[in-house]
């Protein structure tokens, strides 16, 4: 799971750099004159768009993993709690153990 965040992670740091470069683009689209400033304007509305769609996506796959970490959870939990009874009912009956053996010295 932590792998798949830290993945989580590099997609969005990506996306923000997307960002950064969209807006040097339109910094250096004001400067530029003419017929450049038409085929910047139009790159930068495609760049828009596809951050736009990776922006979705990213969401959409946070949803599904934070909805499957939750059901594995829910379907472990029980387990895990029936475990952990199992776990300190053997540390009791040792503690039993011991108190009987050396009780009877």
């Amino acid at each position: 799971m932590e792998d798949q965040r830290s993945g989580i992670s590099d997609i969005e740091k990506t996306l923000q750099e997307v960002g950064k470069k969209i807006e040097e683009l339109i910094a250096k689209g004001t400067e530029a004159g003419g017929e450049v400033k038409e085929e910047i304007e139009k790159k930068i509305s495609e760049l828009r768009e596809n951050k736009t769609t990776l922006e979705e996506e990213l969401k959409k796959g946070k949803e599904m993993l934070e909805r499957e970490f939750k059901e594995k959870k829910e379907e472990y939990e029980p387990r895990l709690k029936e475990s952990k009874g199992f776990f300190l009912e053997g540390f009791r009956q040792l503690g039993l153990a011991f108190k009987s053996l050396f009780s009877k010295k």
